[in-house]
């Protein structure tokens, strides 16, 4: 069992979970607004269980969907981090970056600082070759993160194989960015 990595950003600490994040999380998951490009909100169970299951994989990796806080007054805000997703998705195997924070700490550049640093990670400490994003196609605020991550629209677009047929979020866009252009281009 490695150690988990854990890191600064400019404004935002990346860490391990810890029993206190599961009250803020419940009720970010709780809330449609977080939840809107997501099936259904979670109700504190459903999210407990997910807070657990992110912490488990940060215990045996070393690395995963980070607790995000506020390194100026330790405030829980979310997660931002890498994540290996489900080998039926038809661009797998591969890792992603993603993020789910809290409403209020929207539109302060939070989630596009703290994937640039999880991009940092990915790239410089764990050598991976590439690194994907996906959401809903009509999720312009986490496609707008994701360009400005420097990462490129993939084409077309893709169903999502955990979404139901006819579901109205089915419909997903994919996007990548390479180690090499990481290299090239160094954020």
């Amino acid at each position: 069992m490695p150690n988990p990595i854990e890191f600064d950003t400019e404004r935002l600490r990346l860490r391990q979970w810890r029993i206190t994040d599961r009250e803020p999380f419940a009720q970010l998951n709780a809330d449609p607004r977080v939840m809107a490009f997501f099936p259904s909100p979670l109700d504190q169970a459903a999210s407990d269980a997910m807070a657990e299951r992110i912490r488990a994989l940060i215990d045996e990796r070393g690395w995963g969907l980070w607790a995000t806080e506020l390194k100026r007054t330790g405030e829980f805000i979310g997660f931002v981090g890498l994540h290996v997703p489900s080998p039926a998705l038809p661009f797998a195997p591969c890792v992603e970056i993603g993020w789910r924070l809290a409403y209020r700490h929207w539109g302060q550049g939070y989630a596009t600082e703290a994937a640039k640093g999880a991009l940092r990670i990915g790239f410089d400490v764990l050598n991976l070759p590439e690194i994907v994003s996906f959401t809903a196609v009509g999720n312009t605020r986490s496609r707008a993160v994701m360009e400005r991550l420097g990462m490129q629209l993939a084409g077309e677009t893709f169903q999502h194989p955990a979404l139901p047929a006819g579901h109205p979020l089915r419909e997903h866009c994919l996007y990548r960015r390479s180690s090499a252009r990481w290299e090239s281009q160094v954020t």
